[in-house]
């Protein structure tokens, strides 16, 4: 009996031990030179009086979804374990559903209790985010183009079900638009994941209702985007610190989503993610030398992570002389629990130990006008190019596997 014993206190232990270890994961697993356009609108604007009026395109913005009632918190957690944490993390299938539910209890008593009933506002920016760019696609496209949102793990917007929906609108061409992590292709590629999935159970005959394809990964890289950022930044420098602070004295540290070092494979983001940081870094660190990347990790066990975490490049920056901190997210897009409550709890345990020094949190992007435009164009010429592209005919029947003989 003692050996059965041991034996489930061992798993209980290994299970409530994930579960903590996870809770970050599954909380949120899961963020001017001028602009530069490929197209003009104005060269946009003519040749889409020349396109075929039979091609219809349809932009899929993908974001993660927040829960906003509290009993939806379990099944959240399972998709993102089964679409997320698996890619890197040892944890065998089995142990999902349980591990879900105990997370959901510690979401419960952070959202409910820590944070007066905390509601994401992820989900009423992400829609603001989708009608500010359909409406200015739409002022080039008319009607021809219509943008869809998609959460990979909140319903009724999961992929499958926005996707069923774009078929039967009749639009056979789409762009796949992950939009809330800036600079993460291992985030991003769950759309991937998930668009595929969906196709396929929506492929019917020897014809396939999809006539065209194309994918944005990630903007990380994009000047009007490191224009906005370090705007905001110097902005609120100016209008906010500037008085009180000389420029030596002001931190600042530049938000990136965490990266795992090793992910079954998986490119993890982490260089993108790092360019991103050093091309709004090197904009600003000539007036404001006190800069670090700060990486929103989600620490697990037996999981190595991007350095260093906000956390840590915090109180980095105040031995280096900092009397105040700003943390500015610029790996993400769309303001979300990571961006929020994680960085919250950051500042007050830093507050504990740093009474003295002033703590100042930025926002995301968000719907932020100039944003919701440069988003757009980088849409457009690929809007273009699927309008134009003759249609591509796909019969899912001949798919059939190929056997390599080696003599």
């Amino acid at each position: 009996m003692d050996v059965i014993f041991l034996n489930s206190a061992i798993i209980f232990w290994f299970i409530l031990s994930w579960g903590i270890g996870y809770l970050l994961v599954i909380e949120i697993t899961f963020c001017i030179e001028e602009e530069i356009v490929v197209t003009t609108p104005e060269k946009l604007e003519n040749a889409s009086e020349h396109l075929p009026n039979s091609q219809k395109v349809a932009v899929l913005l993908m974001g993660y979804g927040e829960v906003e009632s509290y009993e939806d918190f379990a099944n959240y957690n399972e998709q993102a374990l089964n679409l997320l944490t698996a890619k890197f993390a040892p944890v065998p299938n089995w142990i999902y559903p349980p591990l879900a539910r105990i997370l959901a209890l510690f979401d419960r008593h952070e959202w409910g209790h820590q944070h007066h009933d905390f509601i994401s506002p992820h989900n009423a920016i992400f829609e603001k985010q989708r009608e500010g760019i359909e409406k200015k696609l739409q002022q080039i496209w008319g009607d021809r183009v219509q943008v869809f949102k998609a959460f990979n793990f909140c319903a009724p917007f999961l992929p499958k079900q926005v996707l069923a929906e774009i078929k039967n609108q009749g639009f056979n061409k789409l762009l796949i638009y992950p939009l809330l992590v800036v600079d993460s292709i291992f985030t991003s590629g769950i759309a991937i994941e998930q668009v595929n999935k969906a196709l396929s159970e929506l492929s019917e005959g020897n014809k396939h209702w999809l006539q065209g394809l194309r994918y944005i990964p990630s903007f990380y890289n994009e000047p009007a985007y490191i224009n906005l950022i370090v705007r905001l930044v110097e902005e609120k420098i100016a209008n906010h610190l500037a008085a009180a602070y000389l420029p030596g004295e002001i931190g600042i540290v530049l938000m990136n989503h965490g990266c795992p070092h090793k992910a079954k494979g998986f490119t993890s983001g982490i260089t993108e993610s790092q360019a991103l940081y050093e091309l709004v870094r090197d904009r600003l660190i000539n007036r404001y030398p006190l800069i670090s990347v700060g990486w929103l990790n989600h620490d697990t066990p037996l999981i190595a992570w991007t350095q260093p975490n906000v956390e840590q490049a915090a109180k980095n920056l105040i031995q280096l002389g900092a009397k105040v901190v700003m943390f500015m997210p610029i790996g993400f897009a769309t303001e979300n629990h990571e961006t929020l409550l994680d960085v919250h709890h950051i500042i007050h345990a830093l507050e504990k130990k740093h009474p003295h020094i002033n703590y100042v949190q930025m926002p995301c992007v968000n719907d932020h006008p100039e944003f919701l435009t440069m988003a757009a164009q980088w849409a457009d010429p690929h809007i273009e190019a699927l309008l134009n592209e003759q249609p591509m005919i796909v019969n899912p029947q001949l798919a059939v596997k190929n056997h390599h003989h080696h003599h």
